[in-house]
């Protein structure tokens, strides 16, 4: 098998109209977000078998749900997805539109994974002690628009971060600003 490399986003909302607005993002309507979103995905994700892992909040369906799934395809590589609040519906079940696509692995509300020889902690929402946090793991979170700063080795991972930019990033992109030899939570 290929070497696989992984990457992480979250917050894309897809086809959600008020987001725009609500976090001033650069577009004019949802078919422009999007659309720029895929392409700068795209541009990214080069290999079928490379892992994008979503931390949550990846779209809402809408009335053109065969356009919502068409999208999804449209977007290079294998997608993880980490339950975010809007991919949910108010009783906590997963949207059935979100949860019917073929996702490389059943959506989770938190998961663990491993980068660059580091256990890494996604889950949509930000934490301030995450598993292994004083042992050195990293934590990438979604949710708060570039609101929330990250504590200790956490960070938001949203596409509304100037440096995700809305386009997947590597571990290496996510962390070049940590001090990733300190252990433990921020002082």
């Amino acid at each position: 098998m290929a070497y696989v490399t992984k990457r992480y986003i979250a917050d894309t909302h897809f086809g959600h109209a008020s987001i725009i607005a609500n976090c001033n993002r650069p577009f004019g309507s949802t078919d422009e977000m999007d659309a720029a979103i895929v392409r700068r995905w795209n541009a990214t994700v080069k290999s079928v078998d490379d892992v994008t892992y979503v931390l949550g909040d990846y779209g809402r369906p809408g009335k053109d749900v065969m356009a919502f799934r068409r999208l999804f395809h449209s977007l290079r590589g294998k997608k993880v997805l980490v339950l975010g609040n809007h991919d949910m519906r108010h009783d906590g079940a997963v949207n059935p539109e979100i949860a019917a696509l073929p996702w490389h692995l059943p959506p989770t509300n938190l998961l663990e994974v491993r980068d660059e020889g580091r256990r890494v902690i996604l889950c949509h929402y930000a934490m301030r002690a995450w598993p292994a946090s004083h042992h050195g793991s990293v934590h990438f979170y979604g949710h708060s628009h570039g609101r929330l700063p990250g504590y200790g080795l956490s960070r938001d991972v949203g596409v509304d971060m100037p440096d995700v930019n809305f386009a997947p990033r590597t571990f290496k992109e996510l962390t070049a600003g940590m001090d990733l030899d300190r252990h433990g939570e921020a002082a």
